[in-house]
């Protein structure tokens, strides 16, 4: 089943090289399954390597980018489609729409938005998309750990943590998708009776 993938992740061009391989092959896989990527729309970072590497092996490139960025040099020349939003509110909303998976690499704080947005919207009922955290080389640990302290002191319930799937293993994030119930009605009936 082909599925449109959204990737959120860092436009940085100052990591270390472990980082983009990684996004690269992400991309790569993305390509080989058949599947379509939707992201920020970045040449740089690891925007940029999940692109080149999907884009390699013939996945469809959708890219979404506000207005205020779209300046020369800026967005991934070979994108099969590019949009251009009025801002960031509407970039992050069409890129969700546009998917049916929502996966966040390594980034800073608008990819630690997107994360937190969609697994609250998710919480709330307004998707049953999976989500998926992709943990490479430790980089979303400390994320993590605040997850489970807000557990711990109920500031969230710990059922929430259903809501995404954690894993450093490209591999291990496609058979998890192979198995997700992407009929499942919303979120919020599946996790509230539990």
């Amino acid at each position: 089943m082909s599925r449109s993938i959204c990737v959120y992740s860092s436009s940085s061009q100052w990591l270390e090289q472990k980082y983009y391989d990684y996004a690269e092959e992400l991309g790569s896989r993305i390509g080989k399954n058949g599947d379509t990527l939707v992201f920020g729309a970045g040449s740089k970072g690891l925007m940029g390597a999940t692109a080149r590497g999907a884009k390699a092996f013939g996945a469809k490139v959708i890219g979404v980018i506000p207005e205020a960025l779209n300046l020369p040099g800026v967005p991934f020349e070979e994108c099969d489609e590019l949009t251009v939003t009025p801002d960031m509110r509407s970039r992050k909303k069409l890129l969700d729409e546009s998917a049916d998976v929502l996966v966040a690499l390594p980034g800073g704080f608008g990819t630690l938005e997107e994360l937190l947005e969609v697994i609250t919207s998710k919480q709330l009922g307004y998707h049953s998309k999976p989500i998926v955290i992709l943990n490479p080389f430790g980089y979303y640990d400390a994320l993590l750990e605040q997850f489970e302290h807000s557990f711990e002191l109920n500031f969230a319930d710990r059922s929430y943590s259903k809501l995404y799937y954690v894993t450093d293993d490209i591999d291990d994030m496609f058979r998890f998708l192979e198995g997700y119930n992407f009929t499942a009605r919303s979120a919020k009936e599946k996790y509230e009776h539990e």
